[in-house]
């Protein structure tokens, strides 16, 4: 039997892996439980990066809501004043990044997944799978994420 090329799917999906692997985050898998500001994590979160990336100040997150950072593909959560919790941004249905947050509710473009940006839960499939955690840290004011 001839190997046939991957899929448009297979492709789109790891160019989605690829993108989000400079903040140490994958599609698929992962845990609910996020990195606090503190920087500390337990061992189902996802794994720490040695690249890290500044995502702006801690004053763009507003306490209860939440900050989508399309370029990093993040999202950042303030439940409590001065607790950050972050997610990858990459839908685990078919690897969209999310464009849109309202309050803690996180919106992936292309089926319609919901996410709450406070425990990366889905709210609404047809996503199955939690939004994996990242790490985020506070560095003279700013998030830092990886």
């Amino acid at each position: 039997m001839t190997d046939l090329p991957p899929c448009r799917r297979t492709v789109l999906r790891g160019a989605a892996l690829a993108g989000v692997a400079g903040v140490g985050l994958t599609a698929c898998g992962g845990s609910s439980d996020a990195a606090t500001s503190t920087g500390s994590t337990d061992s189902s979160s996802a794994a720490a990066t040695t690249a890290s990336t500044e995502l702006g100040a801690t004053s763009e997150v507003p306490v209860g809501g939440a900050k989508l950072y399309k370029d990093a593909k993040v999202v950042v959560s303030q439940p409590t004043k001065g607790t950050y919790k972050a997610f990858s941004a990459v839908c685990t249905h078919q690897g969209c990044v999310c464009d849109a947050v309202s309050g803690t509710t996180v919106s992936c473009p292309c089926h319609g997944s919901k996410f709450n940006a406070e425990t990366g839960a889905v709210e609404n499939g047809p996503a199955t799978t939690a939004l994996p955690a990242a790490q985020v840290t506070v560095k003279d004011g700013k998030l830092v994420v990886g």
